[in-house]
């Protein structure tokens, strides 16, 4: 936490804080710590006004995003269509046991030998798969996954990460 820098303690880092700030106070007013991301990026409040009068006023910002128009609009797109798909897969009825279901068809072994204990071959790769389905589209957290399926946490992660590089390796997807 950004906390630990100024102190081990909570209230340790508040007067830790406070005494920084006092530090900064007699350097005054600084510019290049006046104005949010989007002003510092365009070049200063003489640039924005340049915008404004050149009729291009609507320029897409989010303070979570540093960046210009351009970059900002790419990025909250893409989130866009995550979430999209993820909301989709979750509207269609997908959870645990569809996955579970889907997966075991698709590489014709039964569900419970799937999500049984054993390295076997034929049961790593799928179960790999399920995983990295569960955990990242379908967004069920490892812990729940670990509970669920009476493994340690660093097991599921280990197994969703293999299992993130063969869905990108063979174009896997929940929705196909």
């Amino acid at each position: 936490m950004f906390w630990g820098f100024l102190g081990k303690k909570i209230a340790e880092a508040r007067r830790g804080y406070g005494l920084y700030v006092k530090k900064g106070i007699p350097m005054g007013r600084r510019p290049e710590l006046v104005g949010g991301g989007l002003i510092r990026s365009l070049g200063g409040w003489k640039e924005v006004k340049k915008l404004r009068h050149s009729g291009q006023d609507r320029i897409k910002s989010d303070q979570r995003i540093l960046g210009d128009s351009d970059f900002v609009m790419g990025v909250l797109s893409e989130s866009e269509e995550n979430f999209s798909w993820k909301y989709r897969l979750k509207s269609r009825g997908l959870n645990f046991e569809k996955v579970v279901q889907k997966v075991a068809s698709l590489f014709h072994v039964e569900e419970a030998y799937l999500i049984g204990k054993g390295r076997q071959k034929d049961r790593v790769g799928p179960r790999d798969l399920l995983y990295y389905g569960c955990a990242v589209e379908l967004e069920i957290p490892m812990a729940d996954l670990a509970r669920r399926l009476n493994l340690t946490l660093a097991a599921v992660s280990f197994e969703v990460k293999r299992g993130e590089r063969a869905a990108k390796e063979g174009c896997w997807r929940l929705d196909e």
